[in-house]
């Protein structure tokens, strides 16, 4: 068992993690942190999204720049191509990085490598599909979607942090 003492008396490993994860400061952790509120930022921003393309909400109101509109670039054929509105799809990849980034202690990339190896490969893969969709606003939509924006670069973030402790966590599997 993962015992610990602290202030006198032992810590069971869920009370080891606890306190790890609410009141350690290292780099690792700061960078999780990071992303989960990235994360956060992102799902707020498909969460609006979200609600439009299933008709909860008939309007989304946009910048008043004659190049957004939302509610174009997220009615259009590419937004439900794949048999549900990519808002829904993007808010729930958003909300999954959260446990992602709360699973396991402050030296997870020592001892439980292929978490953030994951967490890295999922992010990775989010961000390549952010791109794409951010080129379809451009070049067939012609409109932009700042909520859109502001889902691409949650996950473009994300990504960027997960590499860091992925690389980590690489080096621990190599030797």
């Amino acid at each position: 068992m993962n015992e610990q003492k602290y202030i006198g008396r032992k810590l069971s490993a869920t009370q080891n993690l606890r306190r790890e994860l609410q009141e350690a400061e290292t780099g690792d952790l700061r960078l999780r942190r990071a992303i989960i509120g990235l994360s956060l930022v992102g799902m707020g921003a498909m969460a609006a999204v979200s609600l439009f393309q299933t008709g909860v909400i008939k309007h989304l109101p946009d910048p008043p720049l004659k190049d957004f509109d939302s509610d174009k670039v997220n009615s259009s054929d590419t937004a439900y191509a794949l048999g549900v509105p990519d808002g829904t799809l993007s808010l729930a990849s958003l909300a999954a990085n959260i446990p992602l980034a709360a699973f396991g202690g402050a030296n997870r990339a020592e001892t439980q490598p292929l978490i953030p190896l994951a967490a890295a490969a999922k992010a990775t893969v989010e961000a390549a599909v952010a791109g794409w969709y951010f080129y379809q606003m451009f070049a067939v939509e012609k409109k932009w979607c700042g909520y859109c924006i502001v889902g691409a670069a949650a996950n473009w973030g994300v990504a960027a942090l997960s590499v860091i402790e992925a690389k980590k966590a690489w080096e621990s599997l190599k030797k």
